[in-house]
């Protein structure tokens, strides 16, 4: 029912749509008729209203995937590096949740682990919005920072990696079959956030996926009921994933192209010096203004990266 809602307010917009140019034809038709002159400067500025509008449906026709319309779980994970590494990663998490507010998404850190000096060793959050992974999944891969170091005492330049993950939230957990007799489940102190409570109990939880080896680990929620309901909804999300990667590599095998294994592929550099500039390796999409990037701006990315996955697949 959800689904039927979903597409018949799609096919009303594009009706909407439809009806207001067929009104604006008329209008203009007698505009001309009659040589009314202000009532044709009222149709051109409805008309430049629509092509914004139109714009963006035609772009929604790019996310059509079997869950471009659910929310999205996104992991970052830092590389090898150090503090360095772990405040990269910190800085692509800004990135996301900037990214999120601008479009009116909401946030829920799930799971975090902070670094030992600064930054994060990996965080999983939820972002919840239309489309949220259908705009998200192109994030996937590893990011490349360029800068000079505000950790190195010399202050030279460092290269620091860190991986994005991104899955769908499936609608519902029971969907993914999970079996119990697949899973080992550990509990733990947590160390994150809760106050005094999270300290005394073990109320972290620790699932293994023993068929796939996927280890997920939950410790931001107060009891150990709530971190593992959690946990199951990320690695019901992983599994997801990995679902929809195999019918890519799949249709990409089909088209005789080469299907590399993994997310090890960089995708995205992201230069502060000696020069700015944010590349993606795979659309060459580029700009100089990387502040306004790192400040959530990543749109452009985002709408490149689907429009070449359409030349892709076609």
């Amino acid at each position: 029912m959800r689904e039927m809602t979903d597409l018949r307010d799609t096919v009303e917009q594009w009706r909407g749509l439809q009806r207001q140019i067929e009104d604006d034809l008329g209008l203009l038709e007698l505009a001309m008729l009659e040589g009314d002159t202000a009532l044709a400067a009222q149709i051109e500025e409805s008309a430049n209203g629509l092509a914004p509008r139109l714009d963006e449906l035609e772009f929604q026709l790019m996310l059509s995937g079997n869950y471009d319309r659910r929310p999205a779980i996104l992991a970052i994970h830092a590389g090898a590096g150090g503090t360095e590494a772990q405040d990269w990663a910190q800085m692509l998490l800004r990135m996301y949740l900037r990214w999120a507010e601008r479009h009116g998404y909401k946030t829920d850190v799930l799971d975090e682990t902070p670094g030992e000096e600064a930054g994060i060793k990996s965080v999983t959050i939820e972002i919840r919005g239309p489309y949220a992974y259908g705009y998200l999944k192109g994030e996937r891969g590893v990011h490349r920072l360029v800068r000079l170091s505000p950790f190195d005492a010399a202050h030279r330049r460092h290269t620091s990696f860190a991986l994005v993950e991104v899955m769908p939230e499936p609608e519902e957990a029971a969907k993914i079959e999970i079996r119990p007799e697949d899973l080992r489940v550990d509990v733990f102190r947590s160390s994150g956030a809760g106050g005094q409570n999270v300290q005394k109990t073990s109320t972290a939880v620790r699932i293994t996926h023993l068929p796939t080896g996927i280890v997920v680990t939950c410790q931001n929620e107060r009891s150990q009921l709530q971190n593992k309901e959690t946990a199951l909804t990320i690695l019901a999300a992983r599994l997801a994933e990995i679902e929809e990667q195999k019918r890519e590599a799949e249709r990409l095998s089909l088209k005789g192209q080469h299907v590399e294994a993994g997310w090890g592929n960089q995708i995205r550099s992201y230069v502060l010096h000696p020069y700015n500039l944010v590349k993606d390796h795979r659309t060459d999409w580029e700009t100089s203004n990387s502040s306004a990037v790192l400040d959530g701006e990543i749109d452009p990315f985002m709408e490149s990266y689907l429009k070449w996955k359409v030349g892709e697949a076609a």
